[in-house]
């Protein structure tokens, strides 16, 4: 899947705090379970859409870049349920993935990296208490939102080589010819990533704080 990443504008939703727009994100995925109807997950469609594009004021291309990145998902799921149950559930549950796909990239599109990961950071604090390391976890969540969209850009690349090449197989097939090399280049990436994490002491557990003694008063 495709990341939204941060579109710079100076609209409400932009200013609002990250650590709220993240509640309201968590809010609207307990309603939409709360609420399993058609209706509702409609209504909240319609909802996150405007908030995206008339309070935002994002580009009408980040969401239907997200709502592209997942269509296959969504067809999958119309199409099973409506094998096994019938379509109006395949209907909603769609409905309902498409809806927190696109209210999660209005979130991201409209909250940098640092403020996400800074309230991760604070609610991770507590944590201390069994040795979690909240800066650590903050640094995988920034690393997960950095990488992302190198995957995707790999795998766009790994596909235009393989037209060049005379080479472009659909369906089934072409995601197996994918998912090999760019498996290759994941794992490369990753050791090289941990490699350089390891040169820079990012593993190294800081050493505890010495109270400093009482010093011992003029006779």
């Amino acid at each position: 899947m495709t990341l939204a990443l941060y579109v710079p504008r100076g609209s409400a939703v932009h200013r609002l705090p990250a650590g709220s727009k993240l509640l309201a994100l968590a809010a609207l995925a307990v309603m939409l379970f709360a609420l399993p109807t058609l209706p509702a997950a409609g209504a909240a469609l319609a909802g996150v859409l405007a908030v995206g594009l008339l309070a935002a004021r994002l580009p009408v291309a980040v969401l239907v870049r997200q709502a592209r990145a997942v269509r296959w998902w969504l067809l999958a799921l119309l199409v099973v349920h409506a094998l096994t149950t019938d379509w109006r559930t395949g209907a909603h549950v769609a409905l309902r993935l498409l809806t927190l796909v696109l209210a999660a990239a209005v979130v991201t599109a409209t909250t940098r990296v640092n403020a996400m990961v800074a309230v991760v950071e604070r609610l991770c604090a507590p944590l201390r208490l069994v040795g979690v390391r909240p800066a650590r976890v903050g640094l995988a969540i920034t690393m997960a939102l950095r990488f992302i969209p190198v995957l995707v850009e790999r795998a766009d690349r790994i596909r235009e080589a393989q037209a060049a090449r005379g080479g472009s197989p659909r369906g089934v097939r072409a995601l197996r010819t994918t998912i090999a090399p760019l498996l290759v280049q994941v794992l490369q990436m990753a050791h090289d990533v941990s490699e350089a994490l390891d040169a820079r002491g990012a593993d190294d557990v800081p050493p505890p704080r010495r109270r400093r003694s009482p010093t011992p008063e003029a006779s």
